[in-house]
């Protein structure tokens, strides 16, 4: 089911108090209109959603209308001892978790069993990704103390398996790599009994700053391609798919456990789907695949073209068994760390 647009121009504007009040803060996670300056430095795309999206830069930005969910798609409600216990820590340690920032749907669910994935260097991204809720824009100098930060934070929430991210940085010479590489070491050694599985950019391809990741040995190291290769125009317009690809491949021939994650109804069809499985397991041998659901997280993001029912999730992790991946989580709230715990229980390095 797409998202609808208003036909009569006067629906398709809110003027209420409380409707401007969203607005605006929507507008302050992200400022510039979608896609950013970069964008215009892309090829041609094949074709364009820009009729679709809120264009943020304008006084009145026209709206889109967020469909009803479907009644497959059900999140818990964040509560309970768990989910304070967790919170309570990364509060008072001052941390960022892309379940936040984010918007993930299942933090209430993942927080109460204790896992959350924790976001390094910083809560805003330089890039303008058309799905993601991160903030978009300038973002402060690394703080050097973050590393030992999130280490004694970690061991305080006696995990067993824990998730690293972090915003895109291209505003760093090496993207944020030596900032992951001592994460990743002061982790190991806090909770040396705790798998750590790090998901991370593709470093505009740079190879050194991808390899100090790899020496620092996370368990699991992740990289997301997000959509299909037609879609990564307007989906991912800092991103290149073959960039993706090549930073899997190098993860593969580290010798390390790989994955990446993909969303479904944001204009892909189903054979491209299956295409961008062939390309991953021909090119990098990666071990885990997840796919989920694309839920749309505000008004200022690509909407939504089709809700995937749950059979067809089904049938693509039938798929991507038969074409060698080692785990396949495929459901509409599947998310790149969604049992991450699981998945990491099931593998070992090879």
């Amino acid at each position: 089911m797409a998202a609808q647009i208003p036909t009569n121009p006067q629906a398709r504007r809110q003027t209420g108090g409380q409707s401007l009040d969203r607005i605006a803060r929507t507008l302050s996670r992200h400022p510039r209109p979608l896609g950013g300056d970069t964008a215009r430095q892309l090829d041609r795309p094949v074709f364009s959603l820009s009729g679709l999206v809120l264009n943020n830069d304008q006084p009145q930005p026209q709206q889109l209308i967020i469909g009803r969910k479907p009644r497959w798609i059900r999140a818990r409600a964040p509560g309970g001892e768990g989910y304070e216990r967790l919170r309570s820590i990364v509060d008072a340690n001052g941390l960022h978790t892309i379940c936040q920032e984010g918007s993930c749907p299942n933090i209430g669910e993942c927080w109460s069993r204790g896992t959350a994935t924790i976001m390094i260097l910083g809560e805003i991204c330089t890039r303008s990704c058309g799905f993601c809720n991160v903030r978009t824009g300038k973002p402060l100098p690394p703080d050097p103390q973050e590393p030992q930060r999130v280490a004694e934070s970690l061991a305080l929430m006696n995990l067993k398996h824990v998730v690293i991210t972090c915003v895109d940085r291209d505003d760093l010479p090496d993207g944020g790599a030596a900032v992951w590489a001592e994460t990743i070491r002061r982790v190991h050694e806090q909770c040396p009994e705790m798998s750590l599985e790090a998901l991370i950019g593709d470093f505009k391809g740079d190879a050194d700053s991808l390899q100090q990741v790899i020496d620092a040995h996370p368990e699991i190291l992740a990289h997301n391609m997000e959509t299909v290769r037609r879609m990564h125009p307007a989906v991912r317009p800092q991103a290149r798919y073959e960039r993706s690809l090549q930073v899997l491949e190098r993860i593969k021939e580290a010798g390390l456990v790989s994955k990446t994650s993909i969303m479904l109804g944001i204009g892909e069809r189903n054979d491209e789907v299956l295409q961008l499985m062939d390309d991953v397991r021909k090119r990098a041998q990666t071990d885990i695949l997840t796919i989920g659901q694309y839920l749309q997280p505000t008004r200022n993001h690509l909407p939504i073209d089709r809700w995937v029912e749950p059979e067809q999730f089904d049938v693509f992790k039938v798929e991507g068994l038969k074409r060698g991946f080692r785990v396949v989580e495929s459901g509409p709230m599947v998310r790149s760390s969604y049992h991450a715990e699981e998945q990491a229980a099931r593998l070992s390095p090879v």
